[in-house]
């Protein structure tokens, strides 16, 4: 269980706010809310970026306070990829292994069964900028899958992919993450990723407060304040959504 109690994080003029989160081992849960509302910065502080002022991160009864983000087993995907755009492709997979110093038989095991499984080993000599939007979005994937990690973070993973390409790594996210059974905290500003993913828990970020969380249909019929209800009443006449109700 990841559990999230009374959180504070001072990053200059804005503040994470009293953040309280419990998830599931396993469970899958999606964050929403407009940009700013500090949704990568949460996400950054369960890495290890940044130093709580107050609260604690607990994983399986563990806290994470006291460990360095590469010791904390949790992978992280950006919404740009973050790719080092030097190294090939391979090199940017297997790069959280060297620095952890594992074995060199077990890093080239572990680079084959991930190329293979996301579709990519065709590309492990290729370089970054060589690739397309959906090609290096794989790649940031089995980089952070290669860690063996236990909390998969997803920040805003699918905003620069057109929407055959997004639907596509959607079906190939959901099919992984259950495969791996990890703990996935996945970021977005778009209600139509939560709609797809909408048998699962979600949360709403705003102004640095996790002002509401639970069952989608639930907020939307019982939303805690004003702002909550305002950003699902925007998001659905932006996307024409009827059947979310």
């Amino acid at each position: 269980m990841l559990v999230i109690q009374n959180l504070d994080v001072q990053l200059g003029r804005f503040l994470l706010k009293d953040i309280n989160l419990k998830l599931d081992e396993g469970e899958y849960f999606v964050l929403l809310g407009p940009s700013g509302a500090g949704k990568t910065a949460l996400l950054e502080t369960l890495a290890g970026r940044y130093k709580p002022s107050c609260g604690d991160i607990c994983f399986n009864g563990k806290s994470l306070l006291p460990l360095l983000p590469e010791e904390r087993k949790i992978g992280f995907v950006y919404q740009n990829y973050e790719l080092f755009p030097h190294m090939t492709v391979e090199e940017n997979i297997i790069f959280g292994l060297k620095i952890r110093n594992h074995r060199k038989e077990e890093i080239k095991q572990k680079l084959e069964n991930l190329a293979e499984l996301l579709k990519i080993d065709h590309l492990l000599k290729r370089y970054p900028q060589n690739l397309s939007g959906g090609e290096q979005q794989r790649v940031a994937l089995a980089r952070a899958f290669i860690i063996s990690p236990d909390i998969l973070l997803l920040d805003e993973p699918m905003s620069a992919l057109d929407p055959i390409t997004k639907n596509d790594l959607l079906n190939e996210l959901k099919r992984i993450r259950n495969m791996f059974k990890l703990t996935v905290i996945h970021v977005t500003h778009d209600l139509s990723e939560a709609m797809y993913l909408k048998d699962q828990k979600i949360g709403i970020m705003y102004n640095g407060r996790l002002v509401q969380t639970g069952d989608p249909q639930e907020i939307l019929k019982n939303p805690k304040t004003s702002f909550v209800s305002s950003f699902f009443e925007t998001e659905r006449r932006r996307l024409k959504i009827c059947e979310f109700i």
